[in-house]
């Protein structure tokens, strides 16, 4: 370790920066909002509207939130951010109507899009100040640490909080009090990382050129299946991540409208706590594998290992058997959290540094807009047939649609 480092691990707002993250990432209810939502009988379709709510407020909001964060500054829209996650939890806690669930989505939804970018930008604002910029990557590795480890502590905790509540919903006011807590400690962060400053560009300027941005699809069709690539393999995951949670329902206890079982909620929590531990491992470790085949061959090899995956998990369904079932959801994080790196390793190789920024935010916007649609689709899909036809049609989709990826990326 060098001595820049052993100072960045001493400095106290480094420290404050790590804290964030770890408390952002105590989402106590994770393991548990899908059956949640199902114990009010809302069905899958209706769950599905309510996530493809959520991703449309990000979606609408997060451009907008930049030119609040300039206008008004970063720490007073990062502590925004945390009260809009506060009302969410109140009003998730109150449940009951698909209504309520809907204004709880769209506060939350709200957060996401006002969080997003701002905290990653202020570290970058202090590095600068202490003139640290060039360990950048050894401060986010850092961070992140920190985050996944939140996320892992997180669901083991609510192990223990769920045998203990009379019910799940206790969980969204525990989750109140490290959000306070991230609250307070944005608050205590120095007013340089606030940098407030005038802004001339209108909201409806930059949804234009967002939109405009997308055009940059046309122009090579290596890069264009690139993105697709990465926006649809994350909005298919995100999609169906959290079925996990119904489908152990299903086959432990029968029906996804019968109450969860305190086995059933002892067993999403350790699941949902190894899979962030091994994710957290994969992303580190990705990199060896690049020293054998390029980013692009993993990248479609991943791709996949999902369809496969979603083909195991059919199976596991048909046959009854939640081991399976489980085995694959946690291959299926194991690949989410190495595909990552290997798409910035990819696209490090063919969009110039100008570029960038541009580029990413297609591909966040492109994940966006198929997330929004996929979401009430995926959960139509299950109610009108069955989860298994779900799974088995999804990998069948996937590894045909992952052909038509890989001829586009070979151009």
């Amino acid at each position: 370790m060098t001595t820049t480092q052993q100072a960045i691990k001493n400095d106290k707002q480094i420290k404050k920066f790590c804290a964030y993250g770890f408390l952002k990432n105590l989402k106590f209810f994770e393991p548990y909002l899908v059956i949640y939502l199902l114990g009010f009988n809302l069905n899958l379709f209706e769950i599905g509207l309510l996530y493809s709510l959520r991703e449309a407020i990000m979606y609408l909001f997060e451009i907008p939130s930049g030119i609040i964060a300039d206008h008004y500054g970063k720490k007073k829209e990062l502590m925004l951010c945390f009260l809009f996650y506060m009302a969410s939890f109140v009003f998730f806690f109150i449940g009951g109507t698909f209504s309520i669930f809907a204004i709880a989505m769209f506060f939350f939804g709200l957060g996401e899009a006002f969080r997003s970018g701002t905290h990653k930008a202020m570290i970058y604002s202090y590095l600068e100040e202490k003139n640290w910029f060039d360990q950048k990557t050894y401060v986010y590795g850092r961070t992140r640490s920190f985050s996944l480890v939140g996320s892992s502590i997180s669901a083991l905790l609510s192990i223990i909080f769920v045998l203990n509540l009379p019910s799940l919903r206790g969980l969204f006011i525990i989750g109140v009090v490290p959000y306070l807590l991230d609250f307070l400690l944005i608050a205590s962060y120095p007013e340089t990382l606030d940098e407030r400053r005038e802004t001339k560009i209108s909201i409806g300027f930059v949804f234009k050129e967002g939109f405009r941005s997308l055009s940059v699809l046309k122009k090579d069709p290596q890069l264009r299946g690139l993105l697709i690539s990465s926006s649809s393999f994350d909005a298919f995951f995100r999609t169906i991540k959290d079925y996990v949670q119904p489908l152990l329902l299903l086959l432990f206890v029968g029906s996804i409208q019968d109450e969860a079982t305190m086995q059933v909620k002892v067993t999403l929590g350790v699941l949902y706590g190894v899979m962030n531990l091994a994710s957290a491992f994969a992303s580190r470790n990705v990199y060896r594998l690049t020293e054998k085949s390029s980013p692009l061959v993993w990248m479609n090899r991943l791709f996949d290992g999902f369809g496969l995956m979603a083909g195991l998990i059919a199976l596991g369904i048909l046959i009854n058997q939640p081991i399976l079932l489980m085995i694959a959801f946690f291959l299926l994080f194991i690949m989410k959290d190495a595909r990552r790196p290997l798409f910035v390793s990819a696209a490090g190789d063919l969009i110039q540094k100008k570029q960038r920024a541009t580029i990413l935010s297609v591909e966040s916007q492109l994940r966006a807009l198929m997330l929004i649609v996929l979401a009430p689709v995926f959960g139509f899909f299950a109610e009108q047939f069955s989860l298994s036809l779900l799974f088995l049609g999804l990998g069948i989709v996937i590894l045909i649609f992952n052909r038509w990826l890989v001829a586009n990326l070979s151009d």
